[in-house]
């Protein structure tokens, strides 16, 4: 089962699930994802349930008795969700009742993991030097706030019970689906313009990992050993200034370097400063780090809009 299946990442989970013929149900949130299930060639039963109905998650585990659960579903990561009651309902108390609802299904003699949940490199915040699982984490949002809450609320719930569920924390995903608000649709929209393309100064610097790189991270996790509780950056390891990968992508779109504004816009004050990520647990637990490089990730994006 995906949670959250309409969603950017959701999206790619639902899809390399469905190439792998797994018995999948997809959950989304209207109709209107519906066909984008399909325009990413997912074959799956689709549940339109609000999860943050009384009662609709539990009724909805209870049903299906799912074998594994991924957990896509988020509010915050699209800038016009500032509503901050939702943030912490859907990314902590949601994380808190899915465990609760997985926790008493039957055992199927499913020998993965029953439960990955999505977290967020905004859990971090304000942390300097390489991040690593075991960092203390300052949030800056209420989106990095309220995921952490629920990063902690997995872990705590499945060190006590022995429930098997990790949390695999992401960085900065990009690829086919994303907002339209992001920076590569932003720049892809831009191509047939001449007007200078207002940006930051560009100088601070990401972790990019393209899209199905880290829905395989999530299905990988969800077939490993790892501990109850367990939280495992999924990420390339290799840091990319903002400015850089701006670069790479407008040469691939055909974008003048020229048009460029470079510290048209100020950089946001929650932005990350930290010098790296680490991933030698991810190594270690999947045999396996993303490996798709920004050029490449960028033309893969590109192709995939062609196709479509």
């Amino acid at each position: 089962m995906v949670l959250g299946g309409g969603g950017f990442i959701g999206l790619w989970v639902s899809r390399l699930l469905s190439h792998a013929r797994a018995n999948l149900v997809s959950v989304v949130r209207d109709r209107s994802s519906v066909d984008l299930l399909e325009k990413f060639g997912v074959t799956a039963s689709i549940s339109v349930t609000d999860l943050l109905e009384e009662g609709a998650l539990e009724d909805l585990i209870s049903r299906e008795t799912p074998s594994i659960v991924f957990n896509l579903a988020g509010y915050g990561i699209d800038r016009s969700e500032k509503d901050e009651d939702v943030a912490f309902k859907l990314n902590a108390e949601l994380v808190k009742r899915l465990c609760e609802a997985v926790d008493i299904l039957p055992d199927d003699q499913w020998q993965g993991l029953r439960l990955v949940h999505a977290g967020t490199a905004m859990e971090y915040g304000a942390v300097s030097g390489n991040l690593e699982e075991s960092s203390e984490a300052h949030p800056t949002t209420v989106y990095g706030s309220s995921k952490l809450a629920g990063t902690d609320s997995l872990t705590g719930h499945c060190r006590r019970s022995g429930l098997k569920g990790a949390t695999a924390r992401l960085f900065a995903i990009y690829g086919p689906g994303e907002l339209p608000t992001r920076l590569l649709p932003t720049l892809v929209a831009s191509a047939e313009g001449n007007e200078e393309i207002e940006l930051t100064e560009g100088l601070h610097k990401r972790d990019f990992t393209y899209v199905s790189d880290a829905a395989e991270g999530l299905l990988r996790l969800g077939l490993s050993n790892a501990e109850p509780g367990s939280v495992v950056n999924v990420a390339t390891g290799t840091l990319t200034s903002i400015r850089e990968f701006t670069e790479i992508a407008a040469k691939q779109i055909g974008i003048d370097k020229n048009r460029l504004a470079f510290g048209a816009l100020p950089t946001r004050p929650e932005e990350m400063f930290n010098s790296g990520v680490s991933v030698k647990k991810a190594k270690q637990l999947l045999g396996w780090i993303p490996s798709i490089s920004v050029e490449t990730g960028v033309r893969k994006t590109l192709e995939f809009r062609m196709s479509g």
